[in-house]
């Protein structure tokens, strides 16, 4: 497996959040606590109701910000090797005037405006159709970015893109994705701990998301990370079972949660008890 480290002078990691890293951020880190700005929308509001979305169309795969993995505060992130049919569930934040302007992870400028957003593993770029399940709001973004680097977030949407969805008020929402670029068709599922084996709640409901710690071929596995929650609430941790590619599946999951502040401190308490690595909101 590749080790890269990234030392380019591209702006969003320096801030905490992209994915290049300058060699100056990777110096002053390790000595004392790093001064983090807030980030913000435009000083006067803007009317994105008439930004059409994004539309899908074939791309090469961008020279910059598709490595094998890399490395972000101590936890490696592999970009996925086929991005077709892969859907998503969990809680979506956005990025605006902070990183405005500044050099996205696949080397294309960041514009607040435009429908764009950031992801942790898929093949940049890529088309994704982002629908708020509080709402039913949809939108197409372009994924040209690396983010967000927080162990309960799934995508940063751009600003036009979050207020289009009703994202920028309360700052964060459920969301489902769903790749969209005709090219990709067919999806694959990994067995790795922490893999979006499923991405919809299993009783149906939109307002309602599972924070899932692991995913077993074993259902010992499972019942022995079930043993290991105990403490965050017998009744929230469960075990439920899925066949993907004709193989049963363990998943070991909390919920269902509908408040994403109590999601929070949930996985603040997964992180002390060091399995935050496997986290996946679906």
């Amino acid at each position: 497996m590749k080790n890269i480290t990234y030392s380019q002078g591209v702006s969003r990691l320096t801030l905490h959040r992209h994915l290049l890293l300058p060699l100056t951020f990777l110096i002053f880190a390790g000595c004392s606590s790093v001064t983090v700005e807030r980030d913000s929308a435009p000083d006067r509001p803007v009317d994105t109701s008439s930004v059409p979305d994004a539309v899908p169309k074939a791309e090469p795969r961008s020279k910059y910000g598709n490595p094998e993995s890399y490395v972000v505060f101590g936890k490696r992130y592999y970009v996925m090797n086929d991005n077709r049919g892969f859907t998503q569930q969990g809680i979506a934040s956005w990025y605006g005037k902070k990183f405005h302007g500044r050099r996205t992870s696949s080397g294309e400028t960041y514009d607040m405006y435009a429908m764009t957003a950031a992801h942790k593993t898929l093949i940049l770029p890529v088309y994704v159709e982002v629908t708020n399940l509080g709402n039913g709001k949809k939108v197409v973004v372009k994924v040209n970015d690396r983010g967000p680097f927080h162990e309960n977030r799934i995508i940063d949407l751009s600003y036009s893109a979050a207020t289009k969805l009703d994202v920028v008020a309360k700052g964060t929402a459920l969301v489902k994705i769903r790749v969209v670029d005709p090219a990709y068709t067919s999806g694959q599922v990994s067995e790795k701990r922490g893999a979006p084996v499923e991405t919809r709640s299993s009783d149906g409901s939109t307002e309602d998301f599972y924070i899932q710690v692991g995913a077993f071929s074993e259902l010992d596995n499972a019942e022995n990370l079930r043993r290991k929650l105990n403490g965050i609430g017998d009744s929230l941790v469960k075990i439920s079972q899925v066949v993907v590619d004709n193989r049963s599946l363990y998943r070991v999951r909390i919920g269902p949660l509908s408040d994403i502040k109590y999601a929070d401190r949930i996985v603040q308490q997964l992180i002390q008890l060091d399995e935050h690595h496997h986290i996946v909101i679906n």
